[in-house]
């Protein structure tokens, strides 16, 4: 079985080695091929195109950067579904919009070809070890199918519902962890002005009941100001306006995570948009 990958970023990179580390067949693109030269290196086969990818391939992964890119790769004449085979499937792993994940199911499935939405949640750490949530929409056949490609990249593999239901669960991670970035970095900058030892106070709270994967693996890289990205602060971005968006038509208010979205373009604003979502931690130090 051959496996196309479509995005070799700082998540996808790490993907793709798990893949070919399980022996599969791995053909990748992606728009920089720079960004493809490690895995290149380790034997992943480059194409010139989504095209020949769909073509040459049985599962199509895609993890790229927005929605827009997101549509010209699967509805593009150059694209998945006008290349891909009947009976091969599709899986986007981009965090996305729900409506979009529908859109490319049903279009997929008059293609016959099997499609589904499956987000992620973990960061670089998650994608190095191969440790990922992965949150799937789509059909349980199509699910049952690709379990075993899921299972080289994450450990929490759980099929949320029909087309849609992966991104509409990834809304929910990120309206969570809005919130918790803003409590992570507001607790240290605050334990710093106490003058406390932040690591000491970190070894204390992250075991208790204030525990959580963001406290536990960005707060570190705050305090040593490693702002490097594991996720891109103008894709969190992204993630937010689209559940801000998704929210809104559920006709409900989401007031920390409108708050999180104004801070985070304020960092943006100062160009901080390629740095790690941690470095939320300057906006809060400098006040």
């Amino acid at each position: 079985m051959k496996i196309g990958f479509i995005g070799s970023g700082v998540m996808g990179s790490s993907m793709i080695m798990h893949l070919l580390k399980a022996g599969y067949s791995v053909n990748v693109y992606t728009r920089t091929k720079e960004k493809a030269k490690e895995v290149i290196a380790k034997g992943a086969m480059w194409n010139d195109s989504p095209a020949t990818v769909a073509s040459e391939s049985d599962i199509i992964i895609t993890m790229v950067g927005y929605p827009a890119d997101v549509r010209e790769i699967y509805f593009g004449k150059e694209g998945i579904l006008h290349n891909a085979k009947a009976g091969s499937y599709v899986i986007d792993m981009t965090t996305s919009e729900p409506s979009l994940a529908v859109e490319i199911y049903q279009q997929a499935k008059e293609l016959r070809i099997h499609a589904l939405d499956a987000p992620v949640s973990g960061g670089d750490v998650g994608a190095k070890n191969g440790t990922l949530t992965i949150m799937v929409g789509g059909d349980k056949k199509a699910f049952e199918a690709c379990k075993d490609v899921f299972s080289l990249l994450g450990t929490n593999v759980i099929l949320q519902g029909d087309a849609g239901a992966g991104q509409h669960t990834k809304m929910c991670n990120q309206i969570t962890i809005a919130s918790n970035m803003m409590g992570v970095a507001e607790a240290l900058v605050y334990a710093e002005k106490a003058g406390l030892d932040p690591e000491k106070v970190l070894s204390s709270i992250s075991a208790g009941a204030a525990g959580s994967w963001s406290l536990s693996n960005l707060a570190p890289r705050m305090i040593k100001e490693d702002f490097e990205p594991g996720f891109y602060i103008k894709h969190f971005i992204k993630d937010m306006q689209i559940a801000l968006k998704e929210a809104k038509e559920l006709g409900m208010e989401t007031p920390g995570l409108a708050l999180a979205n104004h801070l985070y373009e304020q960092l943006a604003a100062e160009g901080e948009q390629d740095s790690g979502t941690q470095a939320l931690y300057k906006l809060y130090k400098k006040e």
